[in-house]
């Protein structure tokens, strides 16, 4: 008999080698280049009934509780990203100038790098308190770990693009790495379920 839904799905370690598994062509990405992504492709394969992971029947609950700490992780990713990005943006502020004098002394720059200071310890709040429910399994952890990725990303992301206007035409070249900290953020919006997700998740915990 066959099982359909979650109950269905079963984790399996399929062996590099193994008949009827390739790989397709290396994917051409907007960011994350230095993470190789391909396609796994199964035709025919044969895994024994010693490569399963788990019991029959679990393999959706594994892969939800990967996507908790997996979540975490594109968050955490993008504070990294960010905070490189507001680095690099307050050095160029006192670098530049504009009128004869540093762009930092610029009051609407000022304010401008103040919004994306605060939305950075913000995000990395959120996050800690994420990854501590995570460690603690506590029982809004789901719900938690959708706030600190939905959040964050988002935040993260706009931290970026903020570097890159702040950079004016500089921000645009790929010689200055702030460009890349954006593209790559921007997948972080995406990956370990969209933040589309991350709402739907939050909000049915709100209302159960």
């Amino acid at each position: 008999m066959f099982l359909t839904g979650p109950k269905g799905i079963t984790c399996l370690m399929v062996e590099k080698g193994t008949s009827g598994m390739s790989f397709g062509a290396k994917e051409k990405k907007i960011g994350w280049n230095s993470h190789p992504t391909r396609a796994v492709i199964f035709e025919d394969c044969a895994v024994p009934v010693a490569n399963r992971i788990g019991d029959e029947g679990q393999g959706f609950n594994y892969a939800m509780v990967a996507l908790n700490s997996g979540r975490i992780n594109m968050a955490s990713c993008s504070l990294g990203a960010a905070y490189a990005a507001l680095e690099r943006t307050v050095e160029h502020l006192k670098v530049r100038k504009a009128f004869n004098q540093p762009l930092a002394n610029f009051q609407y720059l000022q304010f401008k790098v103040a919004e994306m200071a605060t939305n950075l310890v913000a995000s990395r709040v959120m996050v800690r308190t994420a990854a501590k429910a995570l460690d603690e399994s506590a029982p809004n952890t789901v719900a938690l770990c959708s706030m600190a990725k939905l959040f964050a990303t988002d935040a993260c992301f706009q931290i970026c693009n903020d570097a890159i206007q702040l950079h004016g035409g500089y921000g645009c070249l790929k010689d200055y790495p702030v460009q890349q900290h954006m593209r790559d953020c921007r997948i972080h919006q995406v990956v370990e379920g969209s933040n589309e997700i991350m709402k739907l998740l939050v909000s049915r915990d709100v209302l159960s």
